[in-house]
């Protein structure tokens, strides 16, 4: 019985990985996450062990910013901030099939408001992984869901400064809970990955919440004529110039039941539950310096999206559900300046119609690649037009500096 249960314990840990593989996986400190796919030109500061049994991968990066801002009906305003602060530790233990990764935040912005009763959000992933062989990986903890591509690149591989207004409001962000990914991609040929995601769809960071609704999430990514250069699939832009055309197709879909937040694993929390139905599309296109990316994303609950204190039934909150469309153009040129274009429409549900305003919003940014992704430098300037029910509208706009540096 006992040679039994040491010849299993011996299959799964060397089932999927030859010793080639095992070699070069332990020299090399870039590991590949799928459900953590921060991109990086460099290989931050790693570590292994002098028996190889482990290894630790250090990485941090930084966003600094200025913004100057006005709001219909208010003055001008100046905003300067550390807008993102990150330090990010990956590797693995015993075995290169069984990985790691961590990403602590710093900056208040990435933090949040620290509110009595509430955890503090410090912790943005801590998960573990199995990978048996290059096609699964399996993890268990704290991280993204398999969503919009654009939720999914790190904020660290954006083109422009931040994320469109349909990410902010429809996305499905971060989850605890189990995943398992199936990846076939492949040089030169059609390629495909199928994603899926068990998670208790509170979001993370939370306690005490406990109930009987689960999120499901569910996947596909299809790559008619192969995989981009580089992992060019998971930052924005074509900074690699590929060299022939490179096309990303995906489809998400998640039924979070039993919600208790107005954005199902973001937002303030909600009088009551609802489940919500999240959907999302994403296309992306790169050649020659030309990068296209269009995506959809949609929300709506199962029952009516305001819900009412009722304690109190003067006081009143709701689900954010809708839908909107991005659509993003850009240029890299020789020299590693580029162009971007983005503009997005947002539509509010007919529940929150008169209670949310739809919206336009129109982005024009210009980005100095030094270091490609991890040393840069970014402006932009945003202009938005807001659409009441009443018939009223306001715009606003603001123009805006970053740097951003990392390892």
């Amino acid at each position: 019985m006992k040679k039994t249960i040491l010849y299993f314990l011996l299959l799964i840990n060397f089932t999927g990985f030859s010793q080639q593989d095992i070699k070069q996986t332990k020299q090399s400190n870039d590991l590949k996450l799928s459900a953590l796919p921060y991109f990086s030109f460099g290989k931050g500061i790693g570590i292994t062990s002098p028996d190889s049994l482990y290894q630790v991968n250090i990485r941090f990066r930084m966003q600094n910013r200025v913004t100057y801002t006005e709001n219909d009906g208010k003055d001008g305003a100046y905003d300067a901030q550390i807008r993102r602060l990150r330090l990010r530790l990956d590797g693995f233990v015993g075995n290169p099939k069984f990985l790691y990764a961590i990403q602590l935040s710093f900056a208040p912005g990435d933090v949040g408001e620290i509110r009595e009763g509430e955890n503090i959000n410090i912790i943005r992933d801590a998960v573990v992984f199995y990978r048996p062989n290059k096609h699964w990986n399996i993890s268990f903890g704290q991280t993204k869901l398999p969503g919009n591509r654009q939720r999914l690149n790190s904020s660290g591989a954006l083109q422009l400064t931040d994320r469109s207004i349909n990410n902010a409001r429809f996305t499905i962000d971060r989850d605890f809970g189990f995943q398992v990914h199936n990846l076939n991609e492949y040089k030169d040929k059609f390629s495909y990955n199928l994603k899926t995601a068990l998670s208790t769809g509170e979001g993370r960071n939370i306690t005490g919440n406990a109930d009987a609704g689960l999120a499901f999430t569910g996947k596909m990514e299809l790559l008619p004529f192969g995989a981009f250069s580089k992992d060019g699939a998971y930052f924005e832009g074509d900074i690699i110039r590929e060299k022939t055309a490179k096309l990303l197709l995906s489809g998400a879909f998640q039924q979070n039941n039993h919600a208790r937040r107005t954005q199902g694993q973001l937002g303030n929390d909600l009088f009551e539950e609802r489940t919500m139905k999240s959907f999302m599309l994403d296309a992306i296109l790169k050649y020659n310096g030309w990068a296209a990316m269009s995506s959809y994303m949609s929300r709506n609950t199962s029952r009516n999206a305001v819900t009412i204190n009722p304690l109190n039934n003067s006081q009143s909150n709701f689900a954010y559900v809708g839908n909107g469309f991005d659509y993003q153009l850009s240029y890299n040129f020789p020299s590693n300046y580029e162009i971007i274009g983005r503009y997005s429409t947002q539509k509010m549900g007919k529940d929150i119609q008169t209670l949310a305003p739809n919206t336009k919003q129109y982005t024009l940014g210009l980005t100095k690649y030094i270091w490609q992704h991890n040393f840069k430098l970014q402006t932009e300037l945003t202009f938005d037009t807001l659409d009441y029910y009443s018939g009223s509208t306001k715009n606003n706009w603001y123009m805006r500096f970053q740097v951003e540096i990392g390892i």
